[in-house]
């Protein structure tokens, strides 16, 4: 799987999501970690290796300590590509804006009605 694909998997948890949350606020131990999830810390474990393994988080071992930290740069990827499709709505988007402005009727004028817009009624 490429880094993207498994940044956007690991992203698409909500657990995950909120492990993400909590170490954006600093670095915390596993335990620290799991403090607010009802499951087990093996099960944490496997849902902060799912982290590590696409470059969201770190983890090093400090005496009996686990601990984590998030890493910045591995959102870089999954921003740039939002980025560019947000780009690309934007000029979507203005591009509608300037249509609307072009064809929308003038103050105090009623709208004309062209061929082939509207209801044709039934006799």
């Amino acid at each position: 799987m490429d880094r993207l694909s498994q940044t956007f998997a690991a992203l698409a948890d909500p657990t995950r999501r909120a492990l993400l949350a909590r170490l954006a606020t600093g670095a915390a131990t596993v335990g620290e970690l799991a403090e607010p999830f009802d499951m087990s810390l093996p099960a944490v474990s496997r849902h902060l290796k799912v982290l590590s393994d696409a470059g969201l988080i770190e983890r090093h071992v400090e005496a009996q300590w686990r601990r984590c930290e998030l890493r910045a740069e591995g959102l870089r990827a999954a921003a740039d590509w939002i980025e560019e499709y947000r780009r690309f709505w934007e000029q979507q988007f203005e591009r509608l804006e300037a249509y609307l402005e072009r064809t929308a009727p003038e103050p105090g004028k009623p709208p004309t009605k062209g061929k082939g817009h509207g209801r044709k009624r039934r006799s």
